[in-house]
């Protein structure tokens, strides 16, 4: 299959790929920031005792994580507008991506905090520590570690999900190769050079996952 390929088409259209990949890896770095942002927000939320902020929070990700992305996509494209809310199809698609990842991000930044020995939180608080202090100085600094490798993991499930924004033509990876498809009729070469472009996204995030293993086994090994 790979010496019927058109070689030639492929590397003529490689600038065009060249933009579509950066602009899936800027859309995606971005999207996962807000994700972050927005994950950290439900989670802290969500461990509140008070129900007017736990409820809302747990409610978000329930629906959000219930639901397809595509379905919450096509509801902020469609349904913004009838808000009299007119935005460009980029900035719809990093929102729907940073509310859909960012469920999944406050799941795991609560499970990193909930894994803290209750003993240490009880000690902290008997020392007369707020309850912010106790997040910044006794709980973050440990729960901070298993945290990375979960999050690069969503991280690649996000950059896998912004091929999504191709339907809504934002101008990313999979926009590209689709169009190869289309107007040069070609679309073994452009499925081909689209994935090639996600692998080379993915093992870059591997790699910073397998450099952050190694960084913790090295320093346990201490």
């Amino acid at each position: 299959m790979l010496l019927s390929l058109n070689f030639r088409i492929i590397a003529e259209t490689l600038p065009e790929f060249w933009v579509g990949f950066m602009s899936t890896a800027l859309i995606s770095l971005v999207a996962f920031t807000g994700a972050i942002v927005v994950g950290i927000i439900a989670c802290a939320m969500s461990i509140q005792p008070s129900r007017f902020l736990r409820v809302p929070a747990v409610a978000y990700v329930d629906v959000i994580r219930a639901t397809p992305l595509l379905a919450q996509l096509y509801f902020l494209y469609f349904g913004l507008p009838i808000l009299g809310v007119s935005t460009p199809e980029i900035v719809v698609g990093v929102l729907a991506l940073s509310l859909n990842s960012g469920a999944y991000v406050s799941e795991i930044i609560r499970s990193g905090i909930l894994a803290i020995p209750r003993g240490q939180v009880e000690a902290s608080a008997s020392s007369g520590m707020s309850y912010w202090q106790q997040m910044r100085l006794i709980i973050l600094p440990q729960a901070l570690r298993p945290m990375v490798s979960p999050l690069i993991g969503q991280a690649i499930v996000l950059v896998k999900d912004s091929s999504l924004l191709s339907l809504i033509s934002v101008l990313e990876l999979t926009r590209i190769g689709q169009a190869l498809a289309t107007d040069r009729f070609m679309p073994v070469e452009g499925l081909v050079t689209t994935a090639a472009g996600y692998l080379v996204l993915y093992f870059g995030l591997k790699f910073i996952a397998s450099l952050w293993s190694y960084s913790n086994r090295a320093s346990a090994l201490r």
